[in-house]
């Protein structure tokens, strides 16, 4: 768990996210050049259409640093327009760390300042990250000097970077490494894990993304979810990578998913999930 790194991306709308995610999933090799397609995180057809990302997706990339250790990162990209912001702030609540990032031809909008506050209340590792510098209009000491006053940080603990040509990517990872700090759940303890988001899929039930805050969940497990009192068997657990990786096992930390086969969907986000038996107190 201590090689764990869960971490959201936080931005206003055309501020760049999902393109710069697409770098870090290109630097990881989670996804080739050659099989890359703009945008690889935003894959609902509303979100092609207007170009925003609205779920809250979560990838899993490995990265070996130069400290010799392979790294789990749980990417959670999330939305950056502002009639998606309880997207954004499930998906706060599964993380430890948040990227800040920063179109440097635009400056800080207010969206991103109402993102950012929603991460430093849920105590948050903030690493700011200014984007666009490749760019003929980026007002890189200008903006840096808002991201100073904004958050208070020093100018050399600021990424420059270029998601368009992967400037600064490999910093970002070192950052991520150094600065986020790994879950602090005990894999040991009773089952509590959060629904952050969810799918349905008409031929297999509703897919639910969880971050398992304390405890192991194993495939056929009997869960309860506490909103709603309703039981479920977790028919498929597995991580999310470019497509849904099954696995025998989830502890704390992890990011993942959980298919439970209902032809009704009473699948709530943002619904914590214990375990059934033996009984767990809310």
């Amino acid at each position: 768990m201590k090689n764990i790194r869960n971490f959201c991306v936080i931005a206003h709308i055309d501020h760049g996210k999902s393109t710069l995610s697409d770098r870090l999933l290109e630097f990881t090799k989670t996804i080739s050049e050659r099989d890359m397609m703009d945008q690889a995180l935003d894959n609902m057809d509303l979100e092609r259409e207007r170009g925003i990302t609205i779920k809250s997706h979560a990838i899993q990339m490995y990265y070996d640093h130069e400290d010799g250790q392979r790294y789990i990162f749980n990417l959670i990209d999330t939305p950056g327009h502002v009639d998606f912001s309880y997207e954004v702030s499930r998906s706060i609540a599964a993380c430890e760390g948040a990227l800040l990032l920063i179109d440097a031809t635009q400056g800080i909008q207010a969206q991103t300042i109402s993102n950012l506050y929603l991460a430093i209340e849920h105590d948050l590792e903030i690493i700011p990250i200014l984007n666009k510098i490749d760019m003929d209009s980026a007002m890189i000491d200008e903006v840096s000097e808002q991201i100073i006053d904004l958050i208070g940080c020093d100018l050399d603990e600021i990424i420059l970077a270029s998601g368009k040509t992967g400037q600064g990517v490999p910093d970002i990872m070192t950052a991520i490494v150094n600065r986020i700090p790994a879950p602090n759940g005990k894999p040991d303890a009773p089952l509590q894990a959060l629904i952050f988001d969810s799918v349905f899929n008409p031929y297999r039930g509703v897919v639910g993304y969880i971050r398992i805050m304390n405890g192991t969940i194993r495939k056929g497990d009997l869960v309860r979810f506490m909103n709603v009192g309703n039981e479920y068997q977790a028919d498929e657990i597995g991580v999310l990578r470019l497509t849904q990786d099954p696995k025998e096992i989830l502890s704390a930390g992890d990011v993942g998913y959980d298919l439970v086969q209902l032809v009704v969907l009473r699948f709530i986000v943002g619904n914590p999930v214990v375990m059934a038996v033996p009984p767990v107190d809310e």
